[in-house]
């Protein structure tokens, strides 16, 4: 995977890590969950946690900037820390192998189907495992999406 600076990312790096895996949008009506992302991400980044946010234009045009544009605009209006990543697409024939896997009935029976809109959040266990999924409307700091964070952190390595 390619930063949102153009850099590669392996994605092994975060093994051992709890992992919420969202696709964000600026010109959405959820785009102000970024905030509580980052919130997220200060109050547990110290245990294990990482964020990860993929732009996506997929829904409604509303992420046409490029990757410089999306990075400053999420620093200026959202002080975004945790790390972002190059626009990706995460539905449809384009679809990067990531949310190809993520979607895909195969990899978690739970979980299945294609990401429905800006700001759905995956939730991924210390040994790479989908353990939730929680679409755009509810908001990070839901308390269902902090107990799911709180007991993935609790388990050891």
């Amino acid at each position: 995977m390619k930063s949102l600076t153009g850099h590669d990312v392996d994605l092994s790096k975060y093994q051992g890590k709890v992992v919420m895996i969202v696709n964000v949008a600026s010109k959405c009506g959820f785009t102000p969950q970024y905030k509580d992302l980052e919130e997220i991400q200060k109050k547990y980044a110290h245990q294990g946690l990482a964020i990860l946010g993929f732009p996506a234009n997929n829904f409604g045009q509303q992420e046409p900037g490029s990757n410089e544009e999306i990075g400053a605009f999420c620093k200026k209006n959202y002080g975004v820390d945790f790390d972002m990543f190059s626009k990706v697409s995460v539905k449809g024939d384009d679809i990067c192998p990531l949310y190809k896997f993520l979607t895909s009935p195969e990899t978690d029976p739970r979980f299945p189907g294609d990401v429905q809109w800006n700001f759905e959040k995956f939730i991924i266990s210390r040994d790479g495992q989908i353990v939730a999924r929680y679409r755009s409307k509810v908001k990070p700091t839901d308390a269902e999406v902090i107990k799911t964070i709180e007991t993935e952190l609790a388990k050891k390595k």
